[in-house]
């Protein structure tokens, strides 16, 4: 049965269905990109329990945005953010990087233009922050790539961002018996999204257009929940902290508040008065008390403000015959209201949760640039974390790459499936960490050498000092020979060069005149050749000397 779908689609329907007829599979997909998988025509549904709040993914995703709006979380999330996405005063913040693929500079060159052509589309240079942060808070982002059918050789058009909460991805499985064994096989597997603009509510396939899977590009997070049905964001894993942070915090100010003022305590003697009369004395002495004259400047009229908040109120106690008379005293008032230590450890924990060093968030930490030794442990934790958003935030491009490379006929897909294991993205840093870590490696490896320097050629060969000490590996040994063999042809064509314009002038390679010898001509100040004397004024020169 043909499936009919909107947007394009890049694929090849025969080389697909002989491989679903030679390959028999009996296991499911592995879940790891959200899909929902459903057999043909049947129904589905999707839920995730928290504290019976949340019943599905659009109720899910509303609760990740309400949580970044937090000031504590937003103050952590800005913290990575700025991290992640570092903004050079060019604009760049990514660069493609291409020295491991082994293709012609002419496809490296085609491929660097249409990713910078991609980024443009995208505005990712002053909107990077902003879709790195939506795609960390909702844990998933859609684009819709726009084409223009009639010549899609023009590439992507425009990349329009889709709610998620409007889109899901459906995996449509179609079984089979085995005739031999009985076992279930999986027969054809369809794959799409299904959009509805008022949002995926509902357990049927069919409330919503179906889309091919090539016009929605699609990032999650990665994380995925128990039952692997549902992707959850990186704040999923906050969300506990944050309820335990807003009670602790509301709990302290309502302590706070009503503990303190200070309050009187009347006791009032009351004799033998039967207990109606006792009430009713009661109160009258509370209304002596309590009634307050005010003057109304702007009416002229007198009136009782009665507007006692409850916390301010005195308690007012009968006491019978035999006891104290009345009396006045004064209960105090909280003596551990500055105490904020329950507050601050659920705020630490909130930020651990987020992988957030807690000394980054503390007003009083100052920066500094200094050795390796004084960076922490959480601050190494936290690079490593940033690094791995970066690389699970990049699969973006490859997949925006894969479409504008196979639909400009630079590259087919399977071609584009063996690039992409050599092409990655540099993303711009903004700490010297790295810088500071990968300078004092190589300054302990030169110390090392100097030591083991006497010992070359007698007890350590020169390939071993390189690949244990220097931590070179065959290829770099081998890129390295190639530029010292460069260097030396070149520098040696400069000293022969340098020799030759020395000899023109007369010196020898030390700068020092050349000696002139017998045999050697000699020149005129004009450049002629200098002509021996004849016989006739060397005979003119020897009388001229005895004169």
């Amino acid at each position: 049965m043909a499936m009919t779908l909107f947007g394009f689609q890049i694929t090849r329907k025969k080389d697909d269905e002989k491989e679903n007829e030679t390959l028999k599979k009996f296991s499911m997909p592995t879940n790891d990109d959200g899909a929902v998988t459903i057999q043909s025509g049947s129904y589905y549904g999707t839920y995730v329990d928290l504290d019976g709040t949340v019943r599905n993914e659009i109720e899910l995703i509303t609760r990740y945005r309400e949580m970044s709006m937090q000031p504590e979380l937003e103050t952590a999330i800005d913290e990575i953010v700025n991290e992640a996405i570092v903004v050079e005063d060019s604009g760049s913040s990514i660069e493609i990087n291409m020295d491991e693929l082994e293709v012609s500079d002419q496809i490296k060159e085609k491929i660097k233009v249409e990713f910078e052509y991609l980024n443009k589309l995208l505005n990712f240079g002053n909107m990077g922050h902003d879709i790195f942060r939506r795609w960390y808070i909702d844990g998933r982002m859609f684009y819709h790539v726009v084409i223009d059918e009639t010549s899609p050789a023009k590439g992507i058009q425009e990349l329009r961002y889709i709610d998620p909460r409007r889109i899901r991805k459906i995996r449509e499985i179609q079984k089979t018996k085995d005739p031999k064994t009985g076992m279930e096989l999986i027969k054809k597997q369809n794959e799409y999204y299904l959009y509805n603009e008022r949002g995926i509510i509902g357990t049927h396939s069919n409330l919503g257009t179906k889309i091919a899977t090539d016009s929605i590009i699609n990032v999650n997070s990665g994380l995925m929940d128990a039952k692997r049905i549902m992707v959850l964001s990186f704040l999923h894993k906050a969300i506990k902290p944050l309820n335990q942070l807003r009670m602790v915090e509301d709990a302290t100010v309502i302590y706070r508040l009503s503990r303190a003022p200070e309050r009187r305590i009347f006791y009032i003697d009351v004799g033998n008065m039967p207990t109606i009369k006792a009430e009713q004395y009661l109160r009258d002495i509370m209304v002596n008390y309590r009634n307050k004259l005010v003057y109304d400047s702007t009416t002229g009229e007198i009136k009782d403000d009665r507007k006692h908040l409850s916390m301010l109120e005195d308690f007012w106690l009968p006491r019978r015959e035999g006891g104290k008379g009345t009396e006045i005293s004064t209960l105090p008032g909280g003596q551990n209201l500055g105490e904020m230590e329950d507050v601050k450890y659920f705020e630490k924990k909130l930020y651990k949760a987020l992988g957030v060093p807690v000394s980054r968030l503390e007003p009083t930490q100052g920066f500094s640039l200094g050795r390796t030794t004084e960076i922490t442990r959480d601050e190494l934790k936290f690079t490593k974390f940033v690094q791995r958003l970066r690389n699970k935030f990049a699969s973006m491009f490859d997949d925006m790459l894969r479409i504008q490379l196979v639909l400009k006929r630079v590259c087919t897909e399977e071609e584009w499936n063996d690039f992409k294991e050599n092409i990655w993205y540099d993303f711009k840093k903004d700490n010297n960490f790295n810088e500071i870590k990968e300078s004092e490696l190589l300054g302990l490896r030169l110390q090392t050498l100097q030591m083991i320097d006497p010992y070359v050629g007698k007890y350590y060969s020169m390939e071993w000092i390189r690949k244990n000490v220097l931590q070179q590996t065959d290829d770099d040994m081998d890129e390295i020979n190639q530029q010292m063999q460069q260097e030396a042809e070149i520098q040696a064509q400069q000293q022969q060069q340098q020799q030759q314009q020395m000899a023109a002038q007369g010196l020898d390679p030390n700068g020092n005149p050349l000696p002139t010898g017998p045999n050697e001509e000699q020149l005129n100040p004009d450049g002629t050749p200098v002509m021996p004397p004849s016989k006739f004024e060397v005979h003119a020169n020897e009388m001229e000397f005895l004169q």
